[in-house]
């Protein structure tokens, strides 16, 4: 396997025993993206640079991305299909390069345009998948979308001809990112990993976001590493964890809390890198000084953790995620087609998404001790496996209530007082 690219530096810092850390940072300023892709290199933490698309980009409006750059409209994030080859270049000159690998994340379920983008100025990182960047985020008929992620991955992969080692991210242990039990988030970041090394790629890494109980939460990425190993043989892989991605705390304390807490899961879980969040995130976008001092908070939580990985097998995560891999991969040979399989009978089904392709039977709930756990499998082949817990309907007051359980549960403690209970 080529010892550079984005995978090989976050294997070399995991095993000098270092947990790598990055920001999700987009600027639509040239001047601003350089200075926060410098200001990241410099923190005192093992850091990948990130740079964060814009909406109009994302979506493919390519000419109001333009327009905005032309007009000097600031964006939600960097336009680099809207900016000159040359502009992007400058601001990636004496920054990306072996010591400080940059990744571009987008959420595209259409993104040839964007890897056309990133390839033409040297950057061969980037991120999302068919389902995880196609159900959560609009209404792109998942059919479309696969097609549009084997296109991409055959491109990006045809990097390799140059002697780089292009890299994936699959964004599918983060799916919707909230009240979705971990079986189904391990089972679809495995898959659409599959999907990306049946397509050329040969250097990935499988996403695990954190959700509302810290045993789950261990038990959930030692599954995912299980089952990597088993389903990935050949292929150079790392796991990421991306602190909690729905409603943060809204106090200091309580946001430093939870991201110390998912430095502690990568570190004990064997991860190798963290996508952290800040104390900005409840009320807007951070600031670069805001994202450095969350990269250094996380950096200094992990180095004091320890490795203690779970064992991989005999948990209720596992067996439910191995039932589901193992279902969709029975369906087809072709896993673009078995995906769509899945989704169009049920046997994988997101709850809460209202998606047109999703099938939406599957509930779930959090237990009385944090965990989220299934009242509805719906179609997915789960029964006898699943500790279905069949509840009332929940209403709305109730979901709201469900989705703001970890702010408030982080943000009700006073500052110096434990965050878990």
């Amino acid at each position: 396997m080529s010892g550079v690219g984005f995978g090989a530096f976050v294997r070399r810092a995991h095993d000098a025993g270092r947990l790598v850390v990055q920001p999700r940072m987009g600027m639509s300023s040239p001047e601003r993206m350089r200075a926060g892709l410098l200001a990241t290199r410099d923190t005192a933490a093992t850091t990948v640079g990130t740079i964060t698309l814009d909406s109009y980009t994302r979506v493919g409006d390519l000419d109001s991305a333009r327009l905005a750059v032309l007009e000097g409209v600031p964006l939600n994030g960097y336009p680099i299909a809207g900016h000159e080859r040359a502009t992007t270049r400058a601001v990636l000159d004496g920054i990306h390069g072996p010591g400080f690998p940059v990744q571009v994340r987008h959420g595209s379920a259409a993104p040839q345009h964007i890897f056309r983008a990133l390839t033409a100025v040297g950057l061969d990182a980037s991120e999302g998948g068919p389902v995880s960047y196609c159900l959560p985020y609009g209404r792109v008929p998942l059919r479309d979308s696969v097609g549009h992620w084997r296109a991409s991955c055959e491109l990006l992969a045809a990097l390799r001809d140059s002697g780089a080692e292009p890299h994936l991210e699959t964004f599918g242990g983060c799916i919707l990112g909230q009240l979705c039990p971990p079986g189904l988030l391990v089972a679809v970041s495995v898959l659409e990993a599959m999907f990306f090394h049946r397509h050329g790629i040969r250097s990935i890494s499988v996403s695990y976001a954190q959700q509302t109980d810290p045993r789950q939460d261990a038990e959930a990425v030692a599954a995912l590493r299980t089952l990597c190993a088993r389903f990935l043989p050949h292929t150079e892989w790392h796991v990421v964890v991306y602190a909690y991605m729905g409603l943060f705390p809204e106090t200091e304390h309580g946001a430093y809390a939870l991201l110390g807490k998912a430095a502690e899961l990568a570190v004990a879980s064997g991860s190798e890198r963290l996508i952290v969040k800040t104390v900005a995130e409840s009320r807007r976008i951070p600031t670069v000084a805001e994202n450095v001092a969350a990269l250094e908070h996380a950096a200094a939580v992990a180095a004091r953790t320890a490795r203690a990985p779970l064992e991989g097998t005999g948990t209720q995560t596992y067996a439910e995620a191995t039932a589901l891999v193992e279902a969709v991969l029975a369906l087809d040979d072709d896993l673009g087609r078995a995906l769509l399989t899945a989704f169009a009978t049920g046997c994988l089904d997101v709850p809460y998404c209202l998606h047109p392709d999703n099938a939406g039977f599957s509930r779930s709930y959090i237990d009385a001790d944090g965990r989220l756990c299934w009242s509805d499998i719906g179609k997915m082949p789960l029964t006898g496996i699943a500790d279905v817990r069949p509840a009332r309907a929940i209403t709305s007051d109730e979901l709201l209530g469900a989705l703001s359980h970890v702010r408030r549960r982080y943000d009700r403690y006073d500052q110096g007082e434990p965050a878990v209970l």
